[in-house]
């Protein structure tokens, strides 16, 4: 169900230069003697307050007839934030690199798969994440998800609701609503699994492109009392700001009393080598900032980020981890920020 990752795992990934201290010398490893119970109490006693979980899957996309890749996300992450310099800006010794959920054998019975079976891998994976992500949620630690598609924003929702035993809500960057028909398992019907089975109250899609998403699932968005602000209204028609409307998007989410997940498709950033690339998309530090103010709502309890495929980038696989890697490490560090300056109320 979960591979942690070991010290020598770790080496692999970090660089070292004299007189410097990465973030991958400062954080803080599974004890690999220890169930998943005991990593996380002994983490949080430690002083951990994060904890990053890769899920390396392209399976979710490949069912919604995407294109693969989605699996490479996590290794391209760590490449890049395990060699950022530790600093007084982050406190690296504040995050526990617990490993990754084991995705090898649902990726080997995915290859050569059909539409069907691989909806039902989809769903093996729903069990799988979900149990790790609750353990997390359960020990009071913040999980920052990273890699696969945004099929697993439903395992998320599910494991958060169960864990604070209320619905969740949830705030998604996505120029696509993810609120497809209940066919099957994929990465384009988390949310509205999610909406369906009672975990999630809540929801705001920020960057819904207006042509991305069909009459069919606009209808279900409105029946589900979700609601959504469109890049075409901010950016073309030009009706408000994206500061106005990233306001629109928190003062939605931060209704009733149920615990916030923060969902970013990293489809939503132009150029971003992902599962379904786009050029028409927002800037990097724009995502950031979504990232970062919702990380400051005290409710908010997860960052996950799906999509991102480096083997998609057109320039090949070293440039496609190059850029997804930067990408994905500065959105996590804008999530630390967040919770670092996290407000009072709300």
């Amino acid at each position: 169900m979960l591979n942690l990752i070991s010290q020598q795992q770790l080496e692999r990934y970090c660089a070292t230069r004299s007189g410097e201290t990465r973030v991958g010398a400062a954080i803080q490893l599974p004890k690999l003697q220890l169930n998943l119970t005991e990593q996380l109490v002994h983490a949080k006693a430690a002083g951990c307050r994060f904890v990053l979980l890769g899920v390396p899957e392209d399976i979710g996309p490949r069912a919604n007839l995407g294109q693969p890749g989605a699996d490479g996300g996590w290794q391209a992450f760590l490449s890049k934030f395990l060699n950022l310099q530790s600093n007084d800006f982050i406190a690296a010794a504040d995050i526990l690199l617990l490993g990754a959920i084991a995705c090898d054998d649902l990726q080997q019975h995915a290859q050569n798969a059909d539409i069907h079976l691989l909806k039902e891998l989809v769903a093996e994976l729903d069990g799988r994440l979900a149990a790790v992500a609750q353990a997390i949620f359960s020990a009071g630690l913040l999980p920052l998800i990273i890699g696969g598609g945004h099929n697993n924003s439903y395992p998320l929702l599910k494991a958060l609701a169960t864990a604070s035993g209320q619905r969740a809500n949830s705030a998604n960057l996505d120029p696509h609503s993810d609120f497809r028909p209940l066919e099957g398992r994929h990465s384009g019907n988390g949310f509205s699994y999610a909406h369906h089975a009672g975990y999630l109250q809540h929801y705001f899609v920020l960057g819904l492109h207006e042509l991305k998403n069909s009459a069919a699932t606009l209808a279900q968005l409105q029946q589900a009392g979700a609601d959504y602000c469109s890049y075409q209204r901010i950016f073309v028609r030009g009706e408000l700001s994206y500061q106005q409307a990233l306001e629109q998007c928190i003062d939605f989410v931060v209704q009733g009393q149920g615990d916030i997940g923060i969902e970013v498709d990293t489809d939503s950033i132009s150029l971003m080598p992902v599962s379904a690339f786009t050029n028409c998309g927002i800037s990097v530090q724009s995502a950031e900032q979504f990232v970062y103010q919702l990380a400051k709502l005290p409710r908010s309890r997860y960052l996950h980020l799906a999509e991102a495929a480096p083997a998609q980038h057109p320039a090949g696989m070293a440039a496609g981890n190059n850029e997804a890697g930067q990408v994905l490490a500065a959105l996590v560090y804008a999530f630390i920020q967040g919770k670092k300056h996290q407000a009072t109320a709300i």
